[in-house]
C-alpha cells in the first residue's frame, strides 16, 4: 500500500476536488462536520487563507502515484507550539479508495510527521460515534478514547455522539518500534 500512495501539501489546484467532495452527502454524513452546499468561491477563499496562514496547520492531499488528482486530504490542524499537540483529521474522497488501507497510510503517515518531524507530544480527534471502520483504524494506529460528547452534531434529522480520542507520541513510538 505505502508504494502506491504519496502525501504531499495541498495546492491550489486542489479546490475543485476538495469542493466536490464537500458536496457528496453521503461522504459528508461519515465525517463529524454538517453539510452544506458550498460554492466553489468560499473554498477558493478558504485556500488562500490556508496558504496565507500556514503556521498553525498542515493540509495534505493523499495521492495515488500515477494518478493526477488527489484520493483523499489529512490535515494537523490548530497546531499548539506551547503545548505540541494537534488535531488529526482524515476524508477520503474517492470511493474507490475506501476501505482498502489507504486511510490508515495517510494516517500512519501524518502521525509520523507530526511526531518525528514536527515534534509534536499529543495529536488528538473527533469522530462521529456510529463511524465504526474509523474507531477501529484509530484504536489499530493507537488513539485511546478519551470522552463522549453527546448529542454534539445534528445531521441527517437527528443529533449524534462523538468521541474523543488522543494519541501521545511516546505510545505512538511504542507500536511502531
Amino acid at each position: 500500500m505505502s508504494n502506491e500512495f504519496f502525501l504531499r501539501e495541498l495546492a491550489k489546484g486542489d479546490v475543485d476536488v476538495i469542493n466536490r467532495w464537500r458536496s457528496d452527502y453521503e461522504l459528508v454524513d461519515k465525517l463529524g462536520a454538517n453539510f452544506r452546499y458550498i460554492d466553489k468561491t468560499v473554498d477558493e477563499a478558504w485556500m488562500a487563507a490556508y496558504f496565507n496562514n500556514r503556521a498553525n496547520n498542515v493540509r495534505l492531499a493523499i495521492c495515488q502515484k500515477g494518478v493526477e488528482s488527489m484520493v483523499g486530504v489529512v490535515y494537523l490542524i490548530s497546531i499548539d507550539w506551547v503545548n505540541r499537540n494537534c488535531e488529526l483529521a482524515i476524508m477520503i474522497g474517492d470511493q474507490n479508495c475506501r476501505g482498502k488501507g489507504v486511510g490508515e497510510f495517510a494516517t500512519r503517515q501524518a502521525l509520523k510527521h507530526a511526531f518525528f518531524d514536527l515534534n509534536l507530544h499529543r495529536v488528538s480527534l473527533t469522530v462521529l460515534e456510529s463511524n465504526v471502520s474509523a474507531i477501529s483504524l484509530y484504536s489499530k494506529l493507537g488513539f485511546k478514547r478519551e470522552g463522549l460528547l453527546k448529542d454534539v452534531v445534528y445531521k441527517s434529522s437527528k443529533y449524534h455522539n462523538m468521541l474523543t480520542m488522543a494519541l501521545l507520541k511516546s505510545e505512538f513510538s511504542e507500536l511502531n518500534s
